[in-house]
């Protein structure tokens, strides 16, 4: 299990000097110093910290400034290695963190790192099986024919003649993401300490929610737990497939697939050479990607070129299903009424379904926001057929809803970059491709789902069933409570939520007045004892008129200096 070390204050951040090194001159390496300055991070860091910035900070910036903002941000989180790399994938499913112009250039991110020897791979094999490969395989090639951040795949083929894919995981991978980690924890930690800019945004929540997500990924049991589920789903459809799984092969650090004797969608010359059919292979794969959307509520989430091979017959094959989607029945309902309201010209409805699909702290204007999705709709649904681009009505409404502060939630932005993916995939082999028209029955038979009585008994009985459970429990409840009271068990606690700084001014005011009382006794002490006929009582009355004298200028001063009681 991958953890996030919680680095203390002093001295634990010191033994990742050499990684905070590289990352701070890879951040001003690509013209990232403006922001650094701006954070006053330099403040923050601790002393040996301070001194790697300060170093940093001298070097010549790269000739990188013909580049974007957005393309030095890919650029460098390339460079700065594969924790990066995969914070940069999830960020770029993530339009509520970040500007959906970032979110399109950190989904060109792409693992490109050298691989490792085969003297690993051996070692890892054995460490999970106590066979080394050759006694586990009848084939084994030493050449890795891909190679990415978290592994790399060998061909091999099994005792019983299968060809299959070895994915191994690359050594020593975890210390070095949870050392990234660390770092980024630290750093945003450092941020909500010291910059208010960041108090709300909880950068450390943000590395939290990451780091959850790449443990999931660099287990290699849930990528084909994700294989055998979508392969169970397509298994009746003769159209689409995915890799077999072998279980008994399969651990954390190792995935064992059917190998996969296709053609790369992208290879679109050699497909035409064999004689593919270009029109079926898009109606195909649009079919395929709504209905993983739309019915099955579970869908590949990044169907690019390079993840879909075209088998004989035309059959479309998904690999890598390290990212997956999943849709709920509401949200599919939802997403649906959605897209009927677009296309049938409804501007108000689009907008109160687009408001209850986002999330927002600051409601928008209504009325103006339907006027803007009023042109958006002239602008698409009023084209023919042959020049609609459904993929660019989909980034223009992600487009408009970001400028109102609405964020998607992060499951149905990973579905509409999936079918905008498919689309334009569709439209290498197909330019006339209208997968609109494909989307209508899924989203029509949606519509009538919602006018099934059945529908409707279940949403009443749904609701009254969980309502008769907790009317059924209140007996038990109130027992439960009795007995308590009659123990003296029960307590009741109260907590006051704001009056901290009332009851400090009135600790404050209670304090002065008592210090004034004991001023006064001592005054008239003093007055009642110099009066008297004691002997040395002048003395000791004097004294006592003294003290009152110093401390009552000093009460005096206090309350000028400050101007009230706080």
């Amino acid at each position: 299990m991958l953890t996030i070390r919680r680095i203390t204050e002093i001295g634990r951040a010191y033994r990742n000097l050499k990684r905070y090194k590289e990352i701070l001159h890879i951040l001003f390496k690509y013209g990232f110093g403006d922001i650094l300055e701006i954070l006053k991070i330099e403040h923050f860091l601790e002393t040996g910290i301070k001194g790697i910035f300060s170093r940093a900070k001298k070097e010549e910036p790269g000739n990188i400034s013909s580049k974007t903002r957005p393309e030095k941000v890919r650029m460098a989180l390339e460079e700065l290695g594969p924790t990066f790399v995969k914070l940069g994938q999830i960020l770029s499913t993530r339009p509520d963190l970040i500007p959906l112009g970032y979110a399109d250039e950190l989904a060109k991110l792409q693992d490109h790192v050298p691989p490792f020897p085969y003297e690993f791979v051996e070692k890892t094999i054995y460490e999970e099986f106590g066979k080394a490969p050759d006694e586990i395989f009848d084939n084994f090639e030493k050449t890795p024919f891909a190679a990415a951040s978290i592994g790399q795949v060998h061909r091999a083929k099994l005792k019983n003649g299968r060809e299959v894919v070895i994915k191994v995981q690359r050594p020593g991978i975890g210390p070095i993401i949870e050392t990234d980690l660390e770092i980024m924890h630290y750093l945003a930690k450092l941020m909500e300490r010291h910059l208010k800019e960041f108090e709300i945004q909880r950068p450390s929540a943000i590395v939290d929610e990451f780091a959850r997500s790449i443990e999931k990924e660099i287990s290699f049991k849930t990528e084909a737990y994700s294989l055998e589920r979508f392969r169970s789903m397509v298994k009746a459809d003769k159209t689409v497939t995915c890799p077999e799984v072998f279980r008994e092969f399969t651990t954390d650090r190792i995935l064992t697939m059917e190998f996969i004797n296709g053609i790369k969608s992208s290879n679109i010359e050699k497909l035409r050479e064999e004689g593919y059919n270009f029109e079926l292979i898009a109606a195909r794969g649009a079919e395929t990607v709504m209905k993983q959307v739309f019915e099955y509520g579970f869908f590949h989430a990044d169907p690019h070129p390079g993840n879909i091979f075209i088998l004989p017959d035309n059959v479309i094959c998904f690999i890598d299903f390290g990212m997956m989607g999943r849709v709920s029945r509401q949200e599919q309902e939802e997403f649906s009424s959605l897209m009927f309201s677009i296309i049938h010209r409804d501007e108000k409805g689009a907008v109160r379904k687009a408001l209850r699909l986002t999330q927002y702290e600051i409601e928008p204007d209504e009325q103006r926001m339907q006027r803007d999705m009023g042109d958006l709709i002239d602008d698409y649904i009023d084209r023919p057929l042959k020049d609609l681009n459904f993929g660019a009505l989909l980034e223009k409404m992600l487009a408009l809803l970001t400028g109102y502060g609405l964020r998607l939630r992060p499951n149905l932005f990973l579905m509409m970059k999936a079918v905008i993916s498919v689309e334009k995939l569709g439209n290498m082999f197909n330019p006339e491709l209208d997968i609109v028209a494909h989307a209508k029955p899924y989203i029509r038979s949606i519509q009538y789902r919602r006018l099934n009585p059945k529908y409707w008994l279940q949403n009443i009985f749904d609701p009254a069933n969980e309502l008769f459970h907790l009317l059924s429990d209140i007996p038990e409840d109130i027992s439960s409570l009795i007995k308590k009271t009659k123990k003296g068990e029960l307590k009741i606690e109260f907590e006051h939520q704001g009056l901290e700084p009332f009851l400090k001014t009135i600790t404050k005011v209670v304090n002065h007045i008592a210090f004034a009382i004991v001023l006064a006794a001592l005054i008239i002490g003093s007055a009642l004892i110099t009066l008297s006929k004691i002997p040395s009582s002048t003395v000791i009355g004097m004294l006592g008129f003294l003290i009152s004298g110093v401390l009552g200028f000093w009460l005096l001063w206090d309350i000028l200096r400050r101007g009230k009681i706080k």
